[in-house]
């Protein structure tokens, strides 16, 4: 019998899923959207609020479902097995397997930042495939592989992974303080600026206030957000864990509290390092600032500032294993979410089947396949675009659970309903901001969700034949 994992193994899966990219390349884009220290670490002040919260409603439920299937399984028997369809449905078609090969191409990216010659974005077959989607594509498949030899063993070079990039995170964030100890925090005394907002296309700037400000603010939690997500996938994996009543709970606020802190002072060492401001056309990466920092590569940026060229060799190789760790920790949270679908005959049988080490392989196959055309088909960081105001709904519909007391066997606290309340009020307005601001991709976003509807009866009698 496969032994199951601990609360410290739930930790490590959310850290590890979560921290990826985003955290070294976002901030940047934030800074041009509100323009004030400020504001800019108000974003993710408030994504942290909204992450421990959401993980500790998340926590709350798979105490009630503490089932292979997670957000599924709690969506299927808060609501209806629709609605757990087609979170399920939104999920595969581009939020995880998307999610998967987005973060395998950063890899392949940063890869080819040391390899240039072997790994660039040069077609190999007419306007189609280069090497760094084949490496990407090999790294799925690989991954892949690894999760279908035990959870054991997956979760071992989980841990692994996790620990080396949350140490060079860690690292990057002791270079920062020191440096703004030495220069005595000379950029945070600009901290309560103005607001102001750049225009990327022509580089022009204006100041901003009331709901201009508070709009704008909500389109920036966008990359704080997405760099902060994923913790939610451990509950896919529930049936994996020890006591998974108690262990789930405890690794989503433990694993998601520490990285929405570390998170917060990897921001506060770029600005130890960087001015907010800079120039689109400074000479080098200090002039450039956070703002401008050569495509958005703000970690690299930082580090070439205090180390100089081999700064960013440094962090290419430390994007390499953020991103290698977290790809591990998707595609094994992924596999079981489909497995539980499979098992309520509403995806693929054979996804249900596990080989000897208890693992849904044909499920993390069918995964890996999708993720790996996503990768080929270069229209992945558009479908994650799209699915932003689906997340969303799902994050929505599954913390408003809570309330239910046929669900949660009793009342909640005062404190708890104020405290959820508030977190559901927050991402209305957030979901409103970006249906109104975004209405094209947003409406993409719900439309792809509506999408799943006739798909749900179509699997739902063909797989109960």
């Amino acid at each position: 019998m496969n032994k199951k994992l601990n609360t410290l193994d739930a930790s490590m899966l959310v850290m590890g899923s979560m921290i990826g990219s985003g955290i070294f390349l976002v901030s940047s884009e934030v800074a041009r959207s509100v323009g004030s220290p400020i504001y800019w670490i108000g974003t993710w002040l408030l994504t942290a609020f909204l992450t421990i919260t959401g993980a500790f409603a998340y926590g709350k439920l798979s105490s009630v479902f503490p089932k292979t299937g997670g957000q599924y399984i709690y969506l299927k028997e808060s609501y209806n097995s629709l609605i757990g369809f087609l979170f399920g449905w939104t999920t595969f078609l581009v939020i995880q397997t998307g999610t998967i090969a987005a973060v395998a191409v950063a890899f392949a990216r940063y890869a080819g930042f040391i390899f240039p010659g072997i790994l660039n974005d040069t077609p190999l077959v007419g306007d189609y495939i280069t090497t760094q989607q084949i490496l990407a594509a090999t790294l799925i498949a690989f991954l892949t592989f690894i999760n279908s030899r035990g959870v054991q063993f997956a979760s071992l070079v989980q841990n692994i992974f996790t620990i080396t990039k949350i140490g060079a995170i860690v690292i990057l964030i002791i270079i920062g303080l020191y440096v703004g100890v030495q220069n005595d925090w000379i950029h945070f005394e600009g901290f309560f600026a103005e607001p102001f907002t750049i225009d990327t296309t022509t580089n022009s700037s204006h100041s901003i206030g009331g709901w201009e400000l508070a709009s704008l603010f909500g389109v920036a939690m966008i990359g704080p957000l997405f760099s902060s997500s994923a913790w939610n996938n451990v509950t896919f994996a529930s049936a994996d864990f020890e006591d998974p009543k108690k262990t789930i709970a405890k690794g989503l606020v433990y694993g998601s509290a520490l990285v929405c802190l570390l998170y917060l002072l990897t921001n506060m060492a770029y600005l130890s390092i960087l001015p907010l401001q800079g120039e689109s056309d400074g000479i080098n990466s200090y002039a450039r600032g956070i703002m401008f920092a050569t495509q958005d590569r703000l970690g690299a940026a930082a580090l070439e500032t205090v180390l100089g060229g081999i700064g960013a060799l440094v962090m290419a190789v430390f994007i390499m294993i953020s991103t290698f760790g977290c790809n591990n920790g998707i595609i094994l949270a992924g596999g079981r979410l489909f497995q539980a679908m499979a098992n309520d005959r509403l995806f693929f049988k054979k996804a249900a089947e596990t080989n000897d080490k208890d693992v849904p392989v044909y499920s993390l196959g069918i995964q890996g396949i999708w993720a790996i055309l996503l990768c080929f088909s270069g229209s992945y960081g558009a479908l994650l675009d799209f699915t932003v105001f689906a997340i969303l709904l799902f994050y929505f519909l599954t913390v408003a659970s809570v309330f239910k007391t046929r669900i949660m066997q009793k009342e909640l606290p005062l404190l708890q309903k104020l405290l959820f309340s508030g977190y559901l009020l927050l991402l209305v307005g957030i979901a409103g901001n970006l249906l109104w601001v975004k209405t094209l991709s947003s409406s993409i976003g719900l439309g792809i969700v509506l999408l799943g509807i006739p798909f749900y009866f179509v699997m739902k009698k063909t797989q109960s034949n």
